[in-house]
């Protein structure tokens, strides 16, 4: 009896390694399934648990699904090497796809959300056709580290603003917003600090300016606002587009306007123009429309 006693004693403390299953033991392909049920950031934290979920977030059918359905198309569109592009792993481009990547001349740049992988794109005021741009005593173009382009479009003053864009883009299904990004004053910088001249700003207070967005499909969208906030970056809100076909190109024409030429304005940076998302979108800084 005693015996017996010892040796189950002896047995139990001898016992090797727990037999619990840990994270470490969970297989690869288990973990890659998990993963693709995921948002990107998610992936990429987990991918630093142990070696699996490293080796598991690699998996191409995880990347593909997260991947837009026009990835290919921007592929085309923006690397002049797309054919090695698209040899790579699906996990390298998308990485590579979520840096603003410029195409047509860095006039434009497209990239990808990294939380949801929605297509973003913006367009420089020097893609944009601007009425005076050309005359220096009404517009100059300025260097400034404040827009991802380099340089803004800068109004001294005018009776008449006109700015028209319009591009042609494969977007994934979806509603999407478009922004004009523009500032009351110009921005400098001095001894190190930021400095927003606002002299030569007026005429925003007195008739608003109109905002127009077209489509291929037919949508159309027109809104009104007071220029207002001087110093300040404001994107504003400029109307929404449904994508129904991804696979077919949609051309968007929008614009900017104040031509009423009972009185002058000026004073106005324009940067450029956004297309995101809707649902990022929403969360811009938008003015109030009329």
């Amino acid at each position: 009896m005693g015996a017996n006693e010892s040796h189950t004693s002896s047995h139990t403390h001898d016992e090797g390694p727990s037999t619990k299953p840990r994270l470490g033991d969970i297989p690869e392909s288990c973990v890659a399934l998990v993963l693709m049920h995921l948002d990107p950031l998610e992936i990429c934290n987990l991918a630093l648990l142990n070696r699996a979920f490293h080796a598991a977030s690699s998996a191409d059918f995880i990347w593909e699904t997260k991947l837009p359905s026009n990835y290919r198309f921007i592929l085309d569109r923006v690397f002049d090497d797309h054919k090695t592009m698209a040899d790579l792993v699906k996990k390298d481009i998308f990485a590579k796809l979520c840096r603003p990547i410029p195409f047509d001349g860095g006039t434009k740049e497209v990239w990808l959300d990294k939380k949801t992988a929605g297509v973003c794109l913006s367009i420089s005021s020097k893609a944009l056709t601007i009425t005076g741009i050309d005359d220096r005593r009404y517009w100059n173009h300025i260097s400034t580290d404040e827009s991802r382009f380099q340089k803004v479009a800068y109004l001294q003053h005018i009776w008449w603003l006109e700015v028209d864009g319009e591009l042609e883009f494969q977007f994934p299904a979806g509603t999407y917003s478009l922004f004009f990004r523009l500032q009351l004053g110009k921005s400098t910088r001095r001894m190190g600090r930021r400095v927003c001249n606002t002299e030569h700003v007026h005429g925003w207070n007195i008739k608003p300016v109109s905002f127009e967005l077209t489509t291929s499909n037919g949508e159309h969208a027109v809104s009104q606002c007071f220029l207002d906030n001087p110093g300040n970056w404001v994107y504003y809100h400029v109307g929404d587009f449904v994508v129904l076909h991804p696979n077919e190109m949609t051309k968007i024409k929008f614009s900017l306007t104040q031509i009423d030429c009972t009185h002058t304005k000026g004073g106005l940076s324009l940067d450029a123009v956004f297309i995101y998302p809707s649902n990022l979108g929403s969360e811009m800084s938008t003015t109030f429309k009329l």
